[in-house]
């Protein structure tokens, strides 16, 4: 679903329509990182946003995602099922931290914190609703979560 102009009052604030996405409508074809299943909701693509990314991710019981970024973008997480964990590196204490969680709970990722979300859980997916402050999905993969190349990361987003 590729946005359109809604109509002549485009630019008229007071004039454009609101956009409902239902679940079926989520798009999978989005930036993605090992280990989960990442899904677009809200974007430039799919409603012409242009400060705001949204959509949801997914996983699987017993799983881990991969190490990864998002770039410039702030990140604000819902838990909407499961107890996944996110993980990030406290490079003061040169430890990795973790944030177990529970359905409700919010988490904030600051720009370019490498993390991984876990889900230990034996029987449930867990899945979180994200919300990002671009209106692309920016996910810079990375094999650990050491950063050692400290520049900008825009060479690797998607």
């Amino acid at each position: 679903m590729t946005h359109t102009p809604d109509s002549p009052h485009e630019h008229d604030a007071f004039h454009r329509r609101l956009h409902h996405i239902a679940p079926d409508h989520l798009r999978s074809d989005t930036a993605q990182t090992s280990g989960m299943r990442r899904l677009e909701a809200v974007s430039g693509t799919t409603v012409g946003a242009r400060n705001l990314w949204m959509g949801q991710t997914h996983v699987p019981a017993d799983t881990n995602s991969g190490n990864h970024h998002h770039g410039h973008s702030e990140t604000a997480i819902y838990v909407v099922s499961g107890h996944p964990t996110f993980v990030f590196l406290d490079e003061e204490r040169g430890e990795e931290m973790r944030i177990a969680t529970s359905p409700g709970d919010y988490v904030f990722v600051p720009p370019y914190v490498p993390h991984r979300e876990e889900n230990p859980g034996t029987e449930e997916e867990a899945v979180v609703v994200i919300a990002r402050t671009t209106q692309e999905a920016i996910v810079v993969n990375l094999p650990d979560l050491t950063w050692n190349d400290r520049t900008d990361g825009h060479a690797d987003e998607h």
